[in-house]
């Protein structure tokens, strides 16, 4: 042999070996060191993770009625990512499945697009690797076609699954306090724990406001899974594991659904009545407080909304409304978070601020038409002089020239405008040890914490502000000025004041402060439980709506304890002499017109009339109460933004909500034998049925 064609050969025979080692070696890798590893990534390839949805736990009103529930019905579903696998992206099965629903393809087109910024609703807010749920209320027979002719409609799915109803049992709907579902995003998605959800369900949902996020984690339960066989086609030939969803908790709840349903009836008319008298009464408020728990019992907010617009999704109109102004903002609970200036129902703290001043709780004081507030005069209502009387009087007549007084003489012993910016101030201290000017802590997930403005806010907020007040103290406001020149000049001569010295704590300010105006902001939970805390005899609790959760079988998991309450460190004789006052306010006070006719025998009722003033706008109407006067039980407030007078306006909404609740000749009483229930009821089981 040739030697050249010899060690040609040896060389072809060693690059061979050599490629054998390496082979022989990478199977080795292969089926020894990451054999398990490649093992399980090709069973996976002959499995499918399917999710087996988890039923959410109702929640319930105080004797078990359900306020939100599930009802099951036939949901079609498509899944983008098997269309997209389609040569035409899955036009031809959108358009066979359009005419099997009986609606049109663009329409479906829409429902199945993912949300953006740029994108208007309707449209899929949650993950795109979901199926899309476009029809939640099917035609069993629409579905039956869906289901027997597969092979025409791959990636779409029609299944008995459970959506959210809303019974609204005595016309209570609670809407802003239930909050509603929405699908689960996708960034929210990666940051679940747990199995990979793989298919639209229940679990998908998760609570946007309300009850439904504020105990989300309890009442949405735990999704089980179904691990199936599949062949090359997708079909599934068997089941490989399986683990069973749990259903999750009831929410039992402290609101009446009768008490709910009659204050929203009675805050309804009532904004009625206001605009009928020519207010514009563009939102209200009304809220029921056991004073003895500090349990809510009912909760209504004006305006409101259907919540089941959610539902199979939302148009962009519906979305606009809920958000817009034009219809001033429905999802948001003006209980939590409708925020005005109170009126007089705040003199209740005032009266208590000037007895820790040194002011005699039961001495004399001149009520004159005003009060001259530096070279300012302060009115009383409609400029009444009222003459001497003791602060009793004071607030059954609701004298306003009193208390400007007493606020204007601690300015002056403080320092007046040269008064440091941590002086004491009886005022605002008391304000805020009612709880106003701080969350209440409530378990809602959004609140208002409202405003107790003093001498450090104001410095604050014209810091903030400087700049621009002395702009437009310079520039005017022109735009304004073109529909309303008095306006326009009014401003720009408060935002020269303003930019000149709108960081003094003026004397103008402590006397707004005390009769609940100017810059005080308060929200009716807020007020509520400040009459609560007057009725009980001082403890400020921490408002609660949930009592407990409880499983399917009826077994209590957990009772909802609220946190410890704080004493308000007014005395007892001080409470005493307050309720006493407003005790007569209904009867010969400012709100006497309003219960005129009243049976004070079947409950007493005690309360303060509010009316404040805002530039621009109508008076904000008010009415706190707290009943029976003897031995009280709840606190009941009602406020109408825009509304007029509170007597006129707030006054009627609360009688009728006293007169639901222990009844009158003609109507039988909602509070059997002096209260509401104590106990966790039994639970109804979730049916089929509405």
């Amino acid at each position: 042999m040739n030697p050249r064609t010899h060690f040609r050969l040896v060389v072809l025979y060693v690059l061979v070996g050599a490629l054998l080692l390496v082979l022989l070696g990478r199977l080795w890798t292969l089926q020894i060191l990451d054999g398990e590893r490649y093992a399980s990534i090709a069973a996976q390839n002959r499995t499918r993770d399917v999710v087996v949805p988890a039923l959410r736990g109702m929640i319930l009103d105080d004797k078990g009625r359900p306020l939100a529930r599930n009802q099951s019905s036939l949901v079609v579903s498509v899944d983008r990512t098997v269309l997209a696998r389609q040569e035409d992206g899955g036009e031809a099965v959108m358009r066979r499945l359009a005419d099997a629903l009986d609606t049109r393809y663009e329409d479906l087109q829409i429902r199945t697009r993912l949300c953006s910024p740029t994108v208007p609703r309707p449209c899929w807010p949650g993950s795109p690797y979901q199926p899309i749920p476009v029809e939640d209320h099917t035609d069993p027979r629409a579905a039956l076609q869906i289901v027997e002719r597969k092979e025409e409609f791959p990636g779409v799915t029609a299944q008995i699954q459970a959506t959210r109803v809303y019974p609204r049992p005595h016309g209570a709907s609670a809407v802003q306090t239930l909050g509603y579902l929405q699908p689960i995003t996708e960034e929210e998605m990666a940051e679940r724990q747990g199995i990979k959800v793989t298919g639209y369900s229940a679990v998908d949902l998760v609570g946007r406001a309300g009850l439904e996020a504020e105990y989300d984690k309890e009442l949405r339960g735990e999704a089980g899974y179904r691990r199936v066989l599949v062949d090359s086609q997708g079909r599934v030939t068997g089941i490989a594991e399986e683990k069973a969803a749990v259903t999750g908790h009831n929410l039992v709840t402290s609101i009446d659904a009768e008490v709910q349903g009659a204050a929203e009836k009675a805050l309804k008319e009532g904004i009625d009545a206001a605009r009928s008298g020519g207010n514009p009464a563009d939102w209200g408020a009304a809220v029921v407080m056991d004073v003895t728990t500090g349990r809510l019992i009912a909760m209504a907010s004006v305006p409101t909304y259907d919540p089941s617009v959610w539902t199979g999704g939302i148009s962009q109109e519906k979305y606009d409304d809920l958000l817009g102004e034009k219809s001033n903002n429905p999802l948001i609970s003006r209980v939590t978070q409708g925020m005005g200036p109170p009126g007089s129902t705040f003199k209740v703290s005032s009266v208590a601020a000037a007895v820790r001043a040194g002011y005699d709780l039961k001495g004399t004081y001149n009520c004159p038409g005003s009060y001259m507030v530096g070279s300012r005069a302060f009115n009383n209502f409609r400029g009444a002089n009222l003459g001497s009387m003791n602060l009793h009087t004071a607030l059954v007549k609701s004298c306003d020239t009193i208390f400007y007084r007493f606020a204007h003489e601690m300015w002056l012993k403080n320092g007046g405008r040269n008064a440091p910016l941590d002086a004491k101030n009886p005022m605002v201290e008391t304000a805020r040890d009612f709880g106003f000017g701080s969350r209440t802590g409530i378990d809602l997930p959004a609140e208002s914490e409202g405003r107790i403005p003093d001498a450090k806010w104001k410095r604050e907020y014209w810091e903030e502000t400087k700049e621009s007040n002395c702009k437009a103290a310079k520039e005017g406001y022109p735009k304004v000025a073109k529909t309303d020149p008095a306006r326009a000049n009014y401003l720009k001569q408060v935002a020269a004041e303003n930019c000149a010295e709108g960081n003094v704590w003026r004397a103008g300010d402590a006397a707004n402060l005390s009769i609940g105006q100017g810059n005080v902001m308060v929200t009716p939970l807020q007020l509520v439980r400040a009459y609560a805390a007057l009725a009980n005899g001082g403890t400020l609790h921490t408002p609660r709506i949930g009592v407990a959760l409880v499983r399917p079988d009826g077994e209590v998991v957990r009772e909802i304890e609220p946190p410890k309450p704080t004493k308000l460190p007014v005395d007892d004789e001080v409470l005493t002499y307050m309720r006493d006052a407003l005790a007569d306010v209904p009867k010969e006070g400012t709100a006497a017109g309003a219960f005129n006719g009243f049976d004070f025998k079947r409950v007493a009722v005690g309360g303060k009339t509010g009316t404040a003033e805002r530039w621009g706008e109508k008076d904000t109407a008010w009415f706190a109460s707290f009943g029976p006067v003897k031995n009280p039980r709840y606190a009941v407030v009602a406020m109408i933004s825009q509304g007029g007078f509170g007597a006129s306006a707030a006054g009627p909404v609360v009688r009728k909500i006293w007169e639901a609740m222990y009844g009158t000749k003609e109507g039988k009483a909602i509070v059997a034998n002096g209260g509401l229930p104590t106990e966790v009821p039994r639970i109804p089981e979730q049916g089929a049925a509405p």
